[in-house]
Order: structure tokens, then sequence, then C-alpha cells
């Protein structure tokens, strides 16, 4: 058979695969005995298989030497490293395929807000990474807004999300709840207490994370405070938990925050729980029309964890060892 690159007509080699498998057998055995028995058949089909061959290349590969034994020709002696190579490279290429078309390979592009790095997401990608290890996870961190645009556009494979809307053009799993605790400067009077009621904070200065960083968790926190009796007084907004630690830690207020944000350990803050069980909820995003086993694989993972129950909460230390 011919194929046309260019102008120019090449020839195409048409070889059997089974012809190419003899081949190697029996110039490695030189011995047709030995090389049907390894290959399982008998030595009647392995000599026809190898006359084919011989036939369609146009050159005798192996001839008798002494006895039974073969001797391979010139011909023989180079083609049987091209023979090897070829079959050892279509033997790696069909495993390839099969790693990925089981998700075992590829890229998974995950995005996340700022806070999940501190909770659910380490201890999934890490598990995620000892069991698929050909598969590159690319890590970037971006708004939710910002997340779910990206996801519906195919420029993240997925996205963990903190309190999110809703959105119907994506399949979401909730992946974990994460309980709300109080952030304080340590001078504060509340920071003797073991457990804090909301309604202490009222006419507190309110430290936020900006509703860009996070609209839906805001809406939350305030509507929170709004069941509690009072309206927070809003001093200062901040793109990350982590400068709202340390606006805490400079003793410019305090803050509603997800537990995890408590491993940030500055020293002139103190975080405590709060009386009342308040919850954020974290959740997966991923597009309905996703066809890519490594998402679903990704994706079957979190549920198996989510399914296992929530990870150990950042420890709350007592009063009598952070005041």
């Amino acid at each position: 058979m011919h194929h046309i690159a260019g102008n120019i007509v090449v020839a195409r080699p048409e070889l059997d695969l089974r012809q190419l498998h003899a081949f190697v057998d029996l110039a490695e055995e030189l011995h047709f005995g030995r090389a049907a028995a390894r290959i399982g058949i008998a030595q009647p089909p392995l000599s026809q298989q190898i006359q084919r061959l011989e036939r369609r290349m146009g050159c005798r590969l192996l001839v008798r030497g002494g006895g039974a034994r073969l001797a391979l020709t010139p011909a023989g002696r180079a083609m049987l490293p091209a023979a090897r190579q070829a079959l050892a490279e279509l033997e790696a290429g069909l495993g390839a395929a099969r790693r990925a078309a089981r998700g075992q390979t590829g890229l998974l592009r995950i995005g996340f807000t700022p806070s999940i790095a501190l909770t659910t997401l380490p201890p999934l990608v890490r598990d995620f990474r000892q069991r698929y290890p050909g598969v590159a996870v690319q890590l970037s961190e971006h708004t939710s807004a910002a997340q779910l645009e990206m996801i519906h556009a195919g420029r993240l494979d997925l996205g963990f999300l903190r309190d999110p809307p809703e959105d119907a053009g994506l399949s979401r799993h909730t992946v974990a709840h994460e309980a709300l605790i109080v952030l304080l400067p340590r001078a504060h009077p509340l920071a003797a207490a073991r457990r804090v009621a909301l309604a202490a904070l009222a006419g507190e200065p309110f430290l936020l994370v900006r509703a860009a960083a996070g609209p839906s968790f805001r809406t939350r926190l305030l509507g929170f405070c709004r069941e509690a009796g009072f309206a927070p007084v809003v001093a200062q907004e901040a793109g990350e938990w982590s400068t709202v630690a340390g606006l805490v830690s400079a003793g410019l207020g305090v803050a509603l925050a997800p537990a995890s944000v408590a491993r940030i350990n500055l020293p002139g803050m103190v975080h405590r729980p709060l009386v009342q069980t308040l919850h954020s909820e974290i959740v997966l995003f991923w597009r309905d029309t996703a066809a890519d086993d490594v998402l679903r694989n990704f994706v079957a993972l979190c549920e198996a964890a989510s399914a296992r129950g929530p990870a150990p909460r950042p420890r709350q230390r007592s009063p009598a060892t952070s005041a």
C-alpha cells in the first residue's frame, strides 16, 4: 500500500504482527522447535509465518545452520532490532491507551477558593496523586465566580467553592460541611470564654472577606448575624482569610470564619467555637457534559471521602492556654 506525503508517493510496509512476533521469537531461539513451544503453536504454522514474512520483504531472514540450528542472514540481523523496537513501541502505545481510557493518565485542572486550601483540598489531591501518579494535577486559585465561568468555558475541569450559588448547567457534590468559629483579638474579653454566642458579637467591629472573593459565603454570614438579632458593623474588608486573621491579630475587630482558618497561627489572635452550630458548605462543581475519565475518577474519590465522614477539625485551644 502507498500513501502520498506532499507530492511524494511513499511505500507503507504492511507486516502482519503475528509474523513479526514469530520472527523475533525465532531469531532469539534460532530453533524452530523451541520457538514454536515459546509461542504456543506447532512448527509448520511457525515456518509458514516466517515464509510469508520473507516473501513480503523480498529477502531471506534466516537460514539453516548446523543440524536443527538456524542462523540470521545479514538482512535478518538488520531486521531484528527494528522488529523488537516496533513491537515494544506498539505494546507501550497500547498500554498508554488503556491507561488513558481508565483515567490513569492525562491532565486534571482544579480550581479552588483560598480557604479551601486549608481544609479539604490537600488530602483529596494527595490521595488522588497517590492513586493516579500518571495524571498531572494543575491547581489554581480563583474566586467562586471566576471558577464557575472557567468551568463553563472549559478552562477548568472542576472547582472547589464555598457556599456557592446554584448553577443549573453544572454537576455538584457537597464535599464537606465546615463549622464556623469566631476569631478574636487575644486581649478581647470574650477570649476568656470557652464558647461564644453569636449575639455576643453585636456592636463589635467586624472584619469580612470582600464580596467579590465569595459573595454567597458573605451573604450567608450576614444572614447568620441577622438571625442572631443584629446587623454587623463592618470595620474593614480583605481579599484573603490570612489578611483577615492578621487584622484580628492587630486588634482591629472580630470575624466569623471557617474552622480551618484557625490553622493560621498568629500571636495576637485566638479562636473560639460558637455556641450555635453554624456551618459553611464546601462544594465540588464540574460540567454535566464532561466525559473525561480522569475527572470521573477524581469525583469518585471525593464522593468516597465524603461517605467516610469529615476530616478531623483543627484542635481548639482552651482559654487557659490561649489567653
